[in-house]
């Protein structure tokens, strides 16, 4: 009887310890878990060769870091092209075999400008659900290099989770008709530099890191011939992107001097922006 008395005890005791948690629980509602959103983009890689990019058919949207690593012999970079109204890669080069600027549903996004074969360059931009082109526009050994094969289909889908929304920059860089502007000096070390195009037309940022002792009148002056080794190694920048666009360029900046160049073309007369001054001597130190 001893026994069957404790039991009871047992259970009544557990009923009042219930009862008393919920009703705790009622008046104390537990706070909701909210995931963090990622503090880094999505991460895509893109090999460039003589005449094609390996690349992902599909990537998720946000905020995207393109790493492309120039594996051909020659210069090739990496721009990234929005095809709205429906457009797909096919209607691209239909598009592109006809001269002059390209439609309006072609929107010029960015991405990593070239460098040299064998370095990687990189570009973090934003981008949202739909079809795009990767797509290499360079052209100072022959035909553009999109006439030889260098055009890929890139699908944007809606991404599952949480992403990126942010990048830490150290300086800032604005691009106009015709000349770029830091918001501060670029010191020695690993930076991370915000790309804005604040002109009216499409710009690009090529940056060059000049052999000891040249000058960027020097430079220029190989590129009107282009005989011998060049004065200076290519290392990336932002491809051309259109009126308004911010993204974002990482590079290794020993202590030296480097040029920034536009090289594309006016929309008035066809002529390279450089040529309208658009290019910049910086001192690194």
């Amino acid at each position: 009887m001893a026994k069957a008395t404790t039991i009871v005890g047992l259970i009544a005791a557990a009923a009042v310890v219930t009862l008393a948690a919920r009703t705790y629980a009622s008046s104390h509602p537990a706070t909701p878990r909210v995931a963090s959103a990622p503090t880094a983009a999505n991460v895509v890689h893109v090999i460039g060769e003589d005449f094609k990019f390996e690349a992902p058919d599909v990537i998720p949207a946000g905020l995207t870091e393109f790493k492309f690593l120039n594996k051909g012999p020659a210069l090739h970079h990496m721009e990234v092209l929005k095809l709205t109204d429906g457009k797909t890669v096919d209607d691209l080069r239909a598009a592109l075999a006809n001269p002059g600027p390209p439609p309006a549903w072609v929107k010029e996004m960015g991405g990593p400008n070239a460098p040299v074969p064998g370095l990687e360059a990189n570009a973090t931009m934003n981008l949202e659900p739909g079809n795009y082109a990767l797509i290499c526009f360079v052209d100072i050994d022959g035909p553009p290099h999109f006439t030889k094969g260098m055009v890929r289909a890139l699908k944007v889908e809606p991404a599952k989770g949480a992403t990126a929304t942010s990048v830490k920059a150290d300086t800032r860089l604005d691009l106009f008709d015709y000349n770029f502007k830091l918001s501060a000096p670029i010191t020695a070390g690993t930076r991370t530099i915000e790309v804005h195009n604040a002109g009216p037309q499409t710009h690009e940022i090529e940056l060059v890191q000049l052999a000891p002792g040249v000058s960027a009148a020097d430079f220029m002056k190989w590129m009107g011939k282009m005989e011998g080794p060049p004065p200076g190694k290519a290392l990336g920048g932002v491809a051309g992107m259109e009126t308004g666009l911010t993204e974002y360029f990482t590079a290794d900046f020993a202590p030296g001097n480097y040029l920034f160049l536009c090289f594309i073309p006016d929309a008035k007369d066809g002529k390279p922006h450089f040529a309208h001054g658009m290019m910049q001597e910086v001192t690194v130190k």
